[in-house]
């Protein structure tokens, strides 16, 4: 069959299982869709389904699946507790201990642009959990504004 051949569901299935069970490649199937005709006809409002009809068919797959969800409970119910590892601590926000993560003291000027982007790696607002984006935003506002004044430090030095 060629590409352009129009193949229901079923055959392209069987294709596929002939050609597993024969050792050979199956071709790619093409399915003759056209996803932007489907789109307009769902958003043009010509298809409606009745609410009833709806929470019909949801009270039916909840009859379905309610067996199988209590025996998950039970199954869950049954295994030992796991003791829930302690969140660790927030990290700090104060400027004296950032200073000493950093190690900004003992710090060569040739050190600054490195140490920041290791802090940024570790710290930065995206790469840590949603509920710690914002003490993770002050700490990397706190760090470059020490970096900063160290390297404004270092360049003073120089003659």
């Amino acid at each position: 069959m060629g590409p352009g051949t129009n193949r229901d569901f079923a055959s392209l299935l069987d294709d596929l299982i002939v050609a597993s069970e024969l050792g050979d490649i199956a071709p790619a199937p093409t399915i003759p869709f056209d996803y932007l005709a489907v789109a307009e006809e769902l958003h043009s409002g010509r298809i409606r389904v009745a609410g009833e009809t709806v929470a019909a068919e949801y009270r039916e797959a909840g009859a379905d699946l309610e067996d199988e969800f209590v025996s998950l409970l039970d199954m869950v119910k049954a295994q030992p507790e796991t003791v829930a590892a302690e969140e660790p601590a927030a990290p700090s926000i104060d400027p004296a201990e950032i200073a000493a993560e950093l190690g900004i003291a003992e710090a060569h000027p040739g050190d600054l642009a490195r140490m920041r982007r290791s802090f940024a790696l570790a710290n930065h607002p995206d790469r840590v959990a949603p509920h710690l984006r914002q003490r993770a935003m002050v700490r990397m506002q706190l760090a470059n504004m020490m970096i900063d004044d160290a390297k404004r430090r270092a360049a003073k030095k120089k003659p």
